[in-house]
């Protein structure tokens, strides 16, 4: 049997990734099965877009209550397709992180804030889901300027067409 190469850690080392800031974030599914929805005929404007499954319906709504768990962090846009997810996370203030019924919780610096909110999603989608569908690693930049987050905003309302 062919042994796997090793997995490197890709984020920026000392980065403190609770820092306020934008991050662009993808998490795939595992082995890139497209569970999550299909590319289906064309939308008001002529474009291609995602039809999302039950999968995909359940992490949109994670998605949308991330708010709930941890204040000063939105995420602003995402787009859910076949097989991963992109999405733009805000940080705009130090976090509190509540509990799972919402109730606040202490406030806690951390410099896993962004791996604390996938792993987040990932947790309760797998939980609800029955199984673990994700990759165990996902993707981010940090988002430095304007024209970077301007670029990704356009990228992630493109991605259906491409």
């Amino acid at each position: 049997m062919r042994e796997l190469p090793a997995r490197k850690n890709v984020r920026l080392k000392k980065y403190n990734y609770s820092q306020e800031g934008a991050y662009f974030i993808t998490i795939c599914v595992k082995d890139r099965h497209e569970m999550l929805g299909r590319v289906v005929g064309r939308d008001a404007l002529g474009a291609p877009f995602v039809q999302i499954s039950e999968y995909g319906e359940i992490i949109r709504k994670e998605i949308e209550k991330t708010h709930l768990y941890y204040t000063n962090v939105v995420i602003e846009k995402f787009v859910i397709m076949p097989n991963h997810v992109h999405m733009i996370v805000s940080v705009s203030g130090e976090t509190e992180i509540h509990g799972q019924n919402g109730a606040p919780g202490a406030s806690r610096p951390t410099t896993a804030l962004i791996p604390r909110i996938v792993t987040m999603l990932k947790k309760k989608t797998n939980k609800t889901y029955g199984f673990d569908m994700w990759q165990t690693s996902y993707h981010d930049r940090i988002i430095r300027n304007e024209s970077e987050y301007q670029k990704i905003w356009q990228y992630i309302d493109e991605n259906p067409v491409r």
